[in-house]
């Protein structure tokens, strides 16, 4: 969780980036949000604060995350030492049914109080999760993880291809947009990396500073990532389990920060 959340800096930084590069603030804070590495998220509040950015911003967004593989594991690589990436975790613990029930439900509370403007966000991230974990909608689960999921993504490849004519485009804004967003998604690797070094300082079971690059919101390529920078380093190393739980903790991060970034723009 704490991963999560230190991965988000690449947000707050570019966000300060875009205002000293002359762009208004709403029109930042959708540039910002790019850091988040989560395609939906950046077109959500771009939608409410920027619309007329919402082409190069989803474009961008999207970039970077088929990018991960070229972006991240550089930045991985220099930022630890190979006894760092050599670090072996601990089996993850298996959680009990009722944990898994009451997880959605607190986690959506905690998320109403800090930023109740991210409910539309994560409420919907919460409830497929419930759908899913109760066993008792299986129909409805499977129907919203694929026909209704394929739906949404069809159109909103329509509608964002769409919102991208030439004169919104083809414009030096689109080259700092783009420019600003690999800023904020190295920064954003980068800190989550550093974040985990900070924390093996205070614990007594190191863990592996790699798992910091999967707190961005990238489901599931920068988790894949760390596993196979891990792998790269020992075969036998498999991260790919606590590097998923640093990126869903990233995609809670995300759009909390979406959240915030509304309430205070709008």
């Amino acid at each position: 969780m704490l991963l999560g959340a230190a991965a988000q800096m690449g947000i707050f930084f570019t966000l300060l980036s875009a205002l000293g590069l002359g762009f208004l603030p709403k029109e930042a804070a959708s540039i910002a949000i790019i850091g988040g590495a989560d395609g939906p998220t950046s077109i959500f509040l771009t939608a409410k604060l920027a619309p007329h950015l919402i082409g190069p911003i989803a474009i961008a967004a999207y970039s970077y995350m088929a990018l991960i593989p070229i972006i991240q594991p550089p930045i991985m690589r220099l930022l630890t030492t190979r006894e760092e990436r050599l670090i072996r975790m601990s089996e993850p613990r298996k959680p009990s049914k009722k944990e898994l029930l009451i997880f959605p439900v607190v986690g959506l509370l905690l998320c109403c109080f800090l930023a109740p403007a991210s409910i539309p966000l994560l409420g919907t991230f919460f409830f497929g999760n419930l759908m899913k974990e109760s066993g008792v909608v299986d129909r409805l689960a499977k129907t919203a993880s694929s026909a209704i999921i394929d739906t949404a993504t069809i159109f909103l490849g329509f509608t964002v291809g769409a919102s991208t004519q030439g004169d919104v485009f083809l414009t030096g804004k689109s080259v700092g947009i783009f420019f600003l967003g690999s800023v904020a998604f190295s920064i954003a690797t980068a800190s989550g990396v550093i974040f985990a070094k900070i924390m093996n300082f205070f614990m007594k079971e190191k863990i592996n500073p790699l798992l910091g690059a999967a707190g961005v919101s990238a489901v599931p390529g920068s988790a894949r990532e760390v596993h196979l920078t891990g792998l790269k380093e020992d075969p036998t190393n498999f991260l790919l389990m606590h590097a998923m739980a640093c990126n869903s903790s990233g995609v809670i991060g995300s759009a909390i920060c979406a959240g915030i970034l509304w309430s205070f723009m709008a």
